[in-house]
């Protein structure tokens, strides 16, 4: 049986129940097309922290339980190797061992990057980057004052559909970058239950303030997602129809944020009470009715055409998603089930039209996942893209 690996970060979000889904999609999804797929992650130094967020030793951490509960539940302890910075083995596979997977594995996947050079992982036969951040990425490899690279991979991934296409501004770099959906196992969200109609609940999960800062591109400075959210403040008060929910980490020195929100009718949760393992993000996309959300504004004004991992849950689930507009519309149909807006106008007609008919964009939601999501396609041909057969 031909092995795969998957790299990415759970233990290093011990608090986020949607990321987990993101690494488990591929490898998952990897495994039901044949092959023998393991998971790897690098745990960043100082990252370790107790279930209140203040630092701890590894053995007690909530990055160890959270890693250990992801992969257990998916049966998958035995598939997952924990690492230090130099290689060196923190949970899981040991060290050998796990030199001999790699060295006999037809493809590795490094989900942002994140293993880079450590050893022995930079020393897989075929190394696939997956880029999740597109615009931020490129820009970021394009700077010769940044220490960061998307050099030294076979094959580059990213579901930034537009990247490298006309149209898109993001600069390639000389990557030929393969646009990609993001998989989702279509298994894990089928609910049987189609989301309410009184009143339509429209909700999202979200990290108000970016972590990478701003991003300047040809001397312009390029949004950010809280940027975005602002504009859409008075929304609530516009579609009276419907409720409006955010799940969201924010710092608490974004209270005049959190506190505009809720006085023009938001409501907000923090994401770790509702979201914070996997199973409980899913239920809480299950229990809304469709998902209302903005994008990184660098996405945007790229058109970079970034099709959100989240977004792909909400539709596998039957959940309507109305999302601010990154250019999608060249690489999938629009106006059912999956709805763009692109000014606040525009985001709360589109909303007052799902909120009207529920049902119809419920079907069309699914129907969309089935037909551009399935794991089984979209990892299908990116295997065939980057020369690995099953």
């Amino acid at each position: 049986m031909a092995i795969a690996i998957v790299a990415g970060a759970i233990a290093n979000k011990p608090f986020n129940g949607g990321e987990p889904w993101v690494r488990l999609s591929w490898l998952v999804g990897l495994r039901r097309l044949g092959f023998d797929a393991y998971f790897v992650e690098a745990l960043r130094e100082g990252a370790c922290v107790d279930a209140a967020g203040d630092p701890a030793p590894f053995e007690r951490s909530a990055n160890r339980s959270h890693l250990e509960a992801v992969m257990r539940e998916f049966e998958l302890l035995d598939k997952t190797a924990l690492i230090d910075g130099r290689g060196g083995s923190l949970y899981g596979i040991d060290p050998a061992e796990l030199g001999g997977l790699v060295a006999e594995a037809e493809v590795l996947f490094d989900m942002s990057g994140h293993l880079g050079d450590i050893a022995p992982m930079a020393q897989a036969r075929r190394r696939v980057y997956v880029d999740l951040d597109p615009a931020f990425t490129q820009v970021w490899h394009a700077d010769p004052a940044l220490d960061f690279t998307v050099a030294g991979y076979d094959h580059h991934v990213t579901v930034g559909l537009n990247v490298g296409g006309a149209g898109c501004s993001i600069p390639t770099g000389g990557v030929e970058w393969i646009p990609t959906f993001p998989p989702v196992l279509l298994d894990e969200w089928r609910s049987g239950q189609a989301p309410s109609a009184e009143p339509f609940r429209f909700t999202s999960v979200a990290k108000w303030r970016s972590p990478y800062g701003q991003l300047d591109l040809d001397g312009r400075a390029l949004g950010l997602k809280h940027h975005e959210f602002r504009r859409l403040l008075e929304l609530p008060a516009q579609v009276p129809q419907a409720e409006f929910e955010l799940a969201l980490d924010i710092d608490a020195g974004d209270a005049a944020d959190a506190e505009a929100l809720v006085a023009h009718g938001w409501r907000l949760r923090p994401a770790p009470e509702v979201a914070s393992s996997p199973r409980r993000f899913r239920d809480y996309v299950l229990a809304s009715s469709g998902e209302l959300s903005v994008a990184q504004g660098a996405y945007v004004q790229t058109r970079s055409g970034w099709f959100s991992d989240r977004t792909a849950a909400y539709l596998a689930a039957g959940r309507p998603a109305l999302v601010q507009d990154t250019g999608v519309g060249a690489r999938v149909a629009l106006g059912e089930g999956l709805v763009t807006f692109s000014c606040p106008r525009e985001a709360a007609a589109r909303a007052r039209e799902i909120a009207g008919d529920p049902i119809a964009h419920a079907q069309a939601a699914r129907a969309l996942a089935e037909r551009h999501l399935d794991s089984d396609r979209v990892l299908g041909r990116l295997l065939e893209a980057v020369g690995v057969g099953g």
